[in-house]
């Protein structure tokens, strides 16, 4: 008998239907598809289309589709963490929103706000809630419909971001699988290089903000990339020494699909060979929140019960962290 750990138990995703193009984002910026895939390695992304569509309809079809697999109902969820940067509303929480659109009657939820490293800070929370013995069934959500908040004037963003939504459930497992450990890490002082600079209690929306384009996503490239490269790498190999763990030993990178260089830069300080890095930024861009699990759902089919699997991301503001576990399935 192990202690008790948090597994996740099923995963699931969504990503919409309507797949923008390097080609198409030609017409739109100064910019060209081979200039944005040797820097990304982003050749689409999926964007939600429709008039009052919002992140939670990301999340409906990805928790559906868990709950199916799962073979459970909505209501025997206790706690909804919803993992974004892209809330339908300022409040109430998408979590509420969430649960009312699926029926989970009986979970109480909040959002959790950590930019791209969301879902690895929403994993270690929800473990610890399964940790706790308070609850059997915890969902993490991670999901941003980031097209509402991107400038598809501004090249330096509007070429990396796209929509999408995963989502992950916990439940206790006491045979040795399920998350051993993390390392989660925040510094403020990032704040300026990654942003957006209004619609908040500091700027509140106005004519000028909205005029000035301040309520887009706005980004400081080189030095955020250099931010990333450095810190992203050093959480993951920082996980692996905690634990003991050599390259050998770690089946999967999960990594956050920001950016095909920062990848390959955590692959290469974890000793990791390409084979092992779990990669779909080519297709879906940087969904923020959902890279993460919009992975884990579609190297699910490859992952064996056992496998080491280490998440790792960055994210604005800044934030950054990685999380060892061992699949339970």
């Amino acid at each position: 008998m192990h202690k008790l750990q948090a597994a996740i138990t099923a995963v699931h995703g969504y990503a919409p239907e309507y797949i923008l193009t390097n080609h198409e984002l030609e017409a739109l910026v100064d910019t060209n598809d081979e200039w944005i895939t040797t820097r990304t390695g982003i050749k689409e992304r999926r964007i939600l289309k429709g008039e009052g569509t919002a992140t939670s309809d990301l999340a409906v079809p990805a928790v559906n589709g868990l709950l199916k697999k799962r073979g459970i109902g909505a209501e025997e969820i206790d706690l909804i963490i919803f993992c974004t940067t892209t809330p339908d509303m300022p409040f109430p929480a998408t979590a509420n929103i969430l649960a009312d659109k699926i029926g989970a009657k009986n979970a109480w939820g909040y959002d959790l706000q950590a930019a791209c490293s969301g879902f690895v800070f929403g994993l270690a929370t929800g473990a610890a809630f399964i940790e706790s013995g308070k609850h059997k069934k915890v969902l993490v959500v991670g999901g941003d419909k980031m097209s509402s908040i991107i400038d598809y004037q501004d090249r330096a963003t509007c070429i990396i971001f796209g929509d999408g939504c995963g989502a992950a459930l916990l439940e206790p497992n006491t045979e040795g699988y399920g998350v051993v450990d993390s390392v989660l890490k925040s510094d403020g002082s990032g704040r300026e290089f990654l942003n957006m600079k209004a619609g908040g209690s500091l700027r509140p929306a106005t004519h000028e903000t909205v005029s000035a384009r301040e309520h887009y996503a706005f980004q400081e490239g080189k030095t955020v990339f250099k931010f990333a490269v450095t810190n992203m790498a050093n959480v993951a190999a920082e996980i692996m020494e905690r634990n003991n763990l050599v390259a050998d030993d770690v089946a999967w990178l999960v990594p956050h699909q920001a950016n095909k260089r920062i990848i390959d830069a955590t692959a290469n300080r974890m000793g990791i060979s390409d084979e092992k890095v779990v990669i779909n930024i080519e297709r879906y861009g940087n969904t923020t929140n959902g890279t993460i699990p919009l992975c884990l759902w579609e190297w699910e089919s490859k992952f064996k019960k056992g496998d080491n699997i280490v998440l790792a991301a960055f994210g604005g503001g800044f934030t950054w962290g990685s999380l060892y576990l061992k699949w339970a399935y």
